[in-house]
Order: C-alpha cells, then structure tokens, then sequence
C-alpha cells in the first residue's frame, strides 16, 4: 500500500509538473517574476560590494523593475520563450533594447523631476552596474526556463507531438493556427550562424554543380530541340520567400503548352512528356537550370518546392497553413520531396505540406544533410517523376 501510494504521489507530481509547462501563460509569468527578483539580487550585490545604495529605496527599486518587465513584454522578451527553438542571439538582441529603453526612461524621470544626488539609483554608475547585472540575469534565466520547457517536452508530449515524432511532419488539419508562428522558425532568426552557412553553401554547391554539369546539360539541350525542335528551356512563375513571385528554369520536358491551356498538375503517364523529358525527369537532370536561380537567390539548394501561384490559390482556400510553406525560401529538393510522391491532386499536396511544415520547425544543417543524401539516392535510382 505504501508502495502503491508513493507511486501516485509521484505520477500526480510529474502530472502537475508537465501541466504546468504545458501553459504558457504561466511560464511568461515565472519569466517577469525572476527578472523582478533579478533586479533585487543585482541590487544586493552592487551594495554589498560597495558600488551604489540601492536597498536603501525599494519603491524606486520597484518601479526600475516594473519600467524594466514593461519594456521586456514590448520588445518581445518574453514571448519569445513560445518558441520551438530560442536563438540566444535574438535574445541578446531584445535584452539589450529592453535594457536601453529602461535606462531612458530612468534618465528622462530624473531630468523631469530633477531627482536629488541622494537617491544613488538615478547616479550614471549604478544605472549601469544594474542593468549590465540584470541583462545577465535574464539572459540566463530565460535558457533555463527555456531548458526546462523543452525537458517538459521530451517527459510529457502531447498526442500530436508523439505523432510528430513518429511521423515526421505536421498534419496541417490537426495543428492550431498558434502552434506554427513566423518567430517559431529556426529560419526566422537572421544573426543565425546556420542561415549564413547554408546560403554560402548555396553559392558554392551550386557553382560547381553548374561547372561538372555544363556538358550534361548541352546535351539534354540538344536532345531536346532535336525531338521536336522547339525551345530547349522551359521559363514559368513561381511562388517564392513571402510569397513572391520569380521565373523559375528548368529544361523543357513537355511539347509547349497552348496559351488558352489552364495550369494543371502532372499526372502518372502524361501524354504531354516528350520521350526525352521522361528520361530527364526520371533522374532530374531538367532541374538544373535551376541553379541559376540558387545563384541569383530565389531559391536554395534545399527547401520546399516553388509552385504554381495559380494552383496555390486553390490550395490556400481548402488546406491550413499553406502559406506558412512561402516562410523560407523554395528549394531544388526538400523534406517533402524525398518522403512523399509528386502531387497531383489537392489531398497529395496537404501530405507534401506536412513534410513541409515539419521542415519549417526543425530545419538545421543536419536535416539539409540528409535531405542532400536521400535526393543524391532518388537520382541515383532514376525515382523521379
């Protein structure tokens, strides 16, 4: 019995741990409450040491921090710990504004009420001591609350986290609108070392891709104009970053669409592929030319396919979250690319969106990597459509 008892006492702690962590609300409150308990112990230091008098005035001590929490919820220091992954150099960032701002206002009160020398909160040198304190306090505090919401994550996932895992990737009719936010990207960050890194390996990749390439593509070139003697490339509007639209180059592996013909999905066995275009598609040589916009930046190596600005308007009205997939920039390949077939039809898209979302939250360097390994393996089985 005593057994059976402690075990309950210990689930029903770890319930209210988890429940606890699952409420965000309450997490931003913890975060404002250490940073006023950050401002007492930094207070307690500088007067232990000597620096400033600051105990000797609890309500200016109180108002600093209420002026400092505002600045910190305006600035976003707060609601950045909703994120998937928190970016210390944003949080620098937005630490030191908050920290900026709190001292003009203190600067502004003193010069308006003309303070007296004798409250050594408003003295230059304990303004600073403070605030410098404090910026490390924050900084710190929020990685552990950060740490400690992640290890609440990892112990008790939610349903649609298990199925995420499992998965990987995001059903875009089971995720809340809030669940998925612009600032939750790792993307979104662009102090980001990762977002430096894969833009010079863009440029680097794709240069010598185009170099090794060249003859192959001359080839398919002349292939193509020799079946049906028409033009070698095939130039369309896509959707790009934002939503923005860029022409897009492939080499041509249809006969030329007739003007009045609507925008239409490939289908399994499409009688417009020429018998070239089959072959080059299979093993994606018609992508190539794709590499010119890598170099002029519409697109990236890796990353969710552009599409059609016309199919998508049809895709937004009936699929959730699909302009979410226009958050990075278009890719040759991407997660959805080598974990789905090609969509044809509106319910093959909302699967291909889920691969994308899924990309969207956990891109990094290694998912490229293996995104890079697992495209290099369709070519290589000529698996492409």
């Amino acid at each position: 019995m005593v057994w059976v008892a402690s075990s309950c006492i210990k689930s029903m702690k770890r319930w209210e741990i988890g429940l606890f962590w699952n409420k965000p609300r309450q997490v931003l409150t913890v975060c404002a409450g250490l940073d006023l308990l950050g401002v007492v112990v930094v207070a307690m230091i500088a007067d232990s040491t000597g620096m400033a008098d600051l105990l000797s005035h609890p309500e200016g001590l109180l108002g600093f921090g209420c002026v400092y929490i505002f600045f910190s919820w305006l600035f976003g220091g707060y609601t950045l710990l909703r994120w998937t992954r928190l970016h210390p150099g944003q949080v620098a960032l937005r630490l030191v504004m908050t920290g900026l701002a709190t001292l003009l206002v203190i600067i502004l009160v003193a010069w308006v009420m003309n303070v007296p020398n004798t409250l050594t909160l408003f003295h230059r040198r304990s303004q600073v001591s403070l605030l410098c304190g404090l910026t490390v306090w924050a900084l710190l505090a929020r990685l552990l609350l950060r740490g400690l919401v992640r290890q609440r994550q990892r112990t008790f996932p939610t349903e649609s986290e298990k199925a995420e895992q499992q998965q990987q990737r995001l059903l875009p009719a089971h995720l809340p609108e809030e669940a998925l936010t612009l600032h939750d990207i790792p993307w979104s960050d662009t102090l980001s070392v990762q977002r430096q890194l894969k833009r010079a390996a863009d440029i680097a990749v794709a240069l010598i891709l185009i170099l090794v390439t060249l003859p192959l593509m001359l080839l398919a070139g002349l292939l193509i104009w020799m079946e049906d003697r028409g033009p070698v490339f095939f130039v369309q509007s896509r959707s790009g970053l934002m939503g923005r639209t860029f022409l897009l180059y492939k080499l041509r592996t249809m006969r030329e669409a007739v003007p009045e013909d609507p925008p239409s999905w490939t289908i399994r066995g499409d009688a417009r592929i020429t018998r070239i275009g089959w072959f080059l598609r299979r093993v994606r040589l018609d992508e190539l030319p794709q590499l010119v916009n890598v170099l002029k930046g519409d697109m990236s190596l890796i990353g969710p396919r552009p599409e059609l600005p016309q199919l998508e308007e049809q895709l937004e009205a009936r699929i959730p979250h699909y302009r979410k997939r226009h958050w990075m920039p278009p890719g040759l390949s991407g997660w959805a690319q080598v974990c789905a077939p090609y969509a044809a039809s509106v319910e093959e898209a909302e699967l291909k969106l889920s691969y994308d979302l899924y990309y969207l939250r956990h891109w990094g360097t290694g998912l490229d990597l293996l995104i890079l390994l697992k495209t290099i393996k369709t070519i290589l089985k000529a698996k492409g459509r």
